[in-house]
């Protein structure tokens, strides 16, 4: 199981949003290189990346500074925020990007996200960001009435590569997984499932580790990480002794 350090980029700072509210935001680093360089030197295996301007305005927005963290890690990287075309989505991939998230486009756009995963398969997942099972997009600000559990065959056929769930209610509060939807999105699924939202400390990584075995591929973590109540070291070294 991967643990996905989380690199939000906002006005080209490393920033972590309370609940994906724009104006709940806590600055934790001037440059988004060096973080991510620190990630991979503490034994980062993956960087979970999040173009937060564009989440919010549909426009790549740091694309420069994504192009600076490709060239400067060796590690794989994937990213997502306001990718809502196929031009943008092959942009963000010339850079050096390894993966992409999808969010909006996915669940309004289906033909042209459908293009997306067949132009690349492999390379393209969606975030499923909901509040009480409900979807939300445009990041986060925008409801829907599409339920998660309704919304996976269309994706699963769309050719989905994986899947990322956020509970947006404990995104950045550190209080926990959502271990039961989690456990049901997982059941529901073929696709490799990433947890967003709530990891705080070493137990809550232990807790969801069960659902391993039904297709959690790992757990993304920013705000933990960055006031250390958790570290790549101490989940790395638990991964390490349990296998």
């Amino acid at each position: 199981m991967i643990l996905f350090p989380a690199i939000d980029l906002k006005d080209g700072k490393c920033v972590r949003l309370q609940q994906g509210k724009e104006d709940l935001v806590t600055v934790y680093a001037d440059s988004p290189v060096e973080q991510a360089l620190l990630w991979q030197e503490k034994g980062a295996k993956w960087i979970h990346l999040i173009d937060l301007d564009g989440a919010f305005s549909g426009l790549p927005k740091n694309l420069k500074i994504v192009e600076d963290i490709c060239k400067a890690v060796k590690i794989p990287i994937q990213l997502g925020g306001g990718i809502r075309d196929i031009k943008t989505a092959e942009a963000y991939l010339d850079a050096g990007i390894t993966r992409l998230i999808i969010g909006t486009m996915a669940l309004e756009n289906p033909e042209e996200y459908r293009k997306l995963c067949q132009k690349h398969p492999k390379k393209i997942g969606v975030s499923l960001d909901a509040v009480d099972g409900k979807l939300k997009t445009h990041g986060w600000v925008t409801d829907t009435d599409l339920n998660i559990l309704d919304i996976l065959p269309r994706i699963e056929a769309d050719g989905t590569a994986f899947i990322i769930y956020t509970d947006i209610i404990r995104d950045g509060m550190q209080s926990g997984v959502n271990y039961d939807t989690l456990e049901a999105l997982c059941e529901h699924t073929s696709l490799p499932v990433i947890a967003a939202g709530g990891v705080h400390v070493i137990e809550d990584f232990e807790a969801v580790y069960p659902l391993f075995a039904k297709g959690l591929e790992g757990v993304i973590s920013g705000k933990a990480l960055y006031e250390e109540t958790l570290s790549i070291e101490e989940v790395e070294k638990w991964l390490a002794a349990i296998s």
